[in-house]
């Protein structure tokens, strides 16, 4: 059984050189792949250089992510593009890239509609980025679900290319990307005895679209909520997910892979 890590962030191991260590126990688990993303220009270059390193096994993405974007963001992202036209590994797909309102000061109410801004104008300049290069868009949303959908679709970015990851919206929202092309990805929030909403939107999306990530070393699953989280943490992601779907746990890897594979062009 093989399993994909399709969102991960290897930045804090790698500073650690822990790298190696996290990959080993990611492979006796199961996940084979995993799909480190980046987030601002302080990833990207490091990404690359382990995905030519541990080729066939890491991939990467490159895109700056809403809780990153600040005043200089349009310098920040006329560097991005030189990644899928440069030397070395090319990025898997742009992002993680979108809306955050969640993490907008909360103290300065000017401040965070000038924040806001900015993040709305890095995420459109993205996506005309992705439309031009064709290439996947993982989408970053929070609090901004609906805001994130009209910019898509007014962008003219290819639906099926789109995936919203860290899905934690109910089966309404679901829909409403099922309904366009779109699809969403799970992380260990599925295992959480509170979340039934999101295992209700692993049910509304099905499992021909379902992929599977940790988002490490975030959102441990249960029973290692509350720890530092990393990609061989995966399968009880994948258990809760195939029993929220009433499936055998081989067969929703073998779905789940397939979808990753196909997704990413990996």
């Amino acid at each position: 059984m093989e399993l994909i890590d399709t969102h991960t962030h290897l930045e804090s191991f790698d500073k650690r050189g822990e790298t190696d260590a996290v990959l080993a126990r990611a492979a006796e688990a199961g996940v084979g792949k995993l799909v480190t993303i980046g987030t601002s220009t302080e990833d990207w270059a490091r990404y690359r250089g382990l995905a030519a390193r541990h080729a066939g096994r890491v991939f990467y993405t490159a895109g700056l992510h809403p809780c990153s974007v600040d005043e200089r963001w349009s310098e920040e992202l006329a560097e991005l593009e030189g990644f899928w036209h440069g030397e070395g590994a090319r990025p898997v797909a742009l992002g993680e890239c979108g809306l955050d309102r969640f993490h907008l000061p909360k103290d300065d109410a000017a401040r965070a509609e000038r924040v806001f801004a900015w993040q709305r104008a890095a995420f459109a300049a993205q996506l005309v980025l992705a439309k031009r290069l064709g290439c996947p868009l993982v989408v970053h949303s929070r609090g901004a679900f609906a805001e994130c959908v009209a910019m898509i679709d007014a962008s003219g970015v290819a639906w099926e290319r789109v995936v919203f990851h860290c899905f934690t919206e109910g089966a309404a929202e679901m829909g409403e990307l099922v309904r366009r092309g779109g699809r969403g990805s799970f992380t260990g929030v599925v295992t959480y005895k509170n979340a039934e909403t999101v295992r209700d939107a692993v049910r509304a999306q099905g499992v021909e679209r379902l992929m599977l990530e940790t988002d490490a070393p975030y959102l441990a699953p249960t029973p290692h909520r509350g720890k530092t989280n990393e990609p061989a943490y995966l399968r009880h992601t994948a258990e809760a997910a195939a029993d929220a779907l009433g499936l055998p746990l081989a067969e929703l890897a073998e779905h789940t892979t397939r979808n990753a594979r196909a997704f990413f062009e990996i």
